[in-house]
């Protein structure tokens, strides 16, 4: 176990380098932006609003300031507490994080849920009928959406399933023109299911190819063999030398995509006007909200972190040879 803490020390010291190497690299990205963050926060009123009061704008919001001291000034408030006040929502970053991450929490684990196990099933049928039709087709559909594109996907499903065939709404994450108080859950899971059912046809591709190696280099494998000649046939094979083997690295492999999913779910929140933390992002990135998008930034890299922490702590705790003394 103190390995285990050793560990997360060592990968925290990391995270805290790779945070501020992201925010410096992203601010800089923001202060070369040719978004005008004044107009963009004024809006469609740019015309009635004159010189002397954009420039009040402009001192509120500290932009006035040259850009290293607009960052210095940031992060120091950032080591406080204070990841700042968005320029868009007008209130604090912190609590927009927290609002947004609750919706798109409940898109990315229903996402992640499904393709791992939709993943790890596909690749182990592929790998029980190697060279037969099942595996053909299946290394087809993998190897056709690892190059699809998240919002590509979005929109054709958009446009099947609930365009054409209306089972489900256009987007939204809850219907509009209804009271907080009078939204259902069954209303919640409805308007999440297609943006979730986005990430996961995207993401299964990964994992089932992944266990389909596996699973075939175990199968091929001496004491395979051997168990095969005393006798053992079909599922206690597969569940006794198979799917023990080759469930460990298929796991390792979900926890790890963390980052994907992420990056998934900001372009399938924006097909979808899901209102979750990747419609907050690229709303703040067009509309030049620099203590949204870098608070965005920070946590999408915390969350990221996490995956890996949990993938490496879920190793060690199953895998017996990391308990005896070996490196993560």
């Amino acid at each position: 176990m103190l390995q285990v803490v050793k560990h997360i020390c060592k990968k925290t010291a990391r995270l805290v380098t790779l945070l501020l190497a992201i925010s410096i690299i992203t601010f800089s990205l923001v202060s070369f932006s040719p978004i005008d963050p004044i107009q963009a926060y004024i809006g469609a009123d740019m015309m009635r609003v004159g010189p002397l009061q954009q420039e009040k704008i402009a001192e509120y919001w500290g932009l006035d300031r040259p850009p290293a001291e607009q960052y210095i000034h940031w992060a120091t408030s950032v080591f406080q507490g204070d990841l700042g006040t968005s320029m868009i929502y007008r209130r604090p970053v912190i609590e927009i994080i927290s609002e947004k991450f609750i919706s798109s929490m409940a898109l990315m684990m229903i996402a992640w849920t499904f393709s791992g196990l939709i993943g790890f099933s596909m690749g182990i049928l592929a790998a029980m009928k190697k060279g037969k039709l099942a595996d053909r087709l299946i290394k087809w559909y993998c190897y056709t959406l690892a190059s699809t594109p998240t919002f590509w996907m979005g929109l054709l499903l958009l446009m099947v399933f609930a365009v054409w065939l209306e089972w489900f709404p256009v987007g939204m994450g809850v219907p509009a023109g209804m009271l907080a108080e009078e939204v259902t859950l069954a209303d919640r899971l409805k308007h999440v299911l297609l943006p979730a059912l986005t990430l996961s046809m995207v993401g299964v591709a990964n994992v089932a190819l992944h266990t389909r190696q596996k699973l075939i280099e175990v199968l091929s494998s001496d004491y395979v063999l051997f168990a095969t000649a005393r006798g053992e046939k079909s599922f206690p094979l597969l569940w006794r030398h198979g799917i023990r083997n080759i469930a460990l690295p298929a796991v390792m492999l979900q926890f790890a995509s963390f980052s994907e999913l992420f990056g998934g779910a900001v372009l399938a929140e924006q097909v979808f006007s899901y209102p979750g933390l990747g419609k907050a992002t690229i709303d703040a990135g067009l509309r030049g909200d620099v203590p949204l998008l870098l608070g965005m930034v920070l946590f999408s890299a915390v969350f990221v972190f996490f995956g890996n922490i949990m993938a490496d702590v879920i190793s060690y705790l199953v895998d017996p040879r990391l308990r005896e003394g070996k490196s993560l």
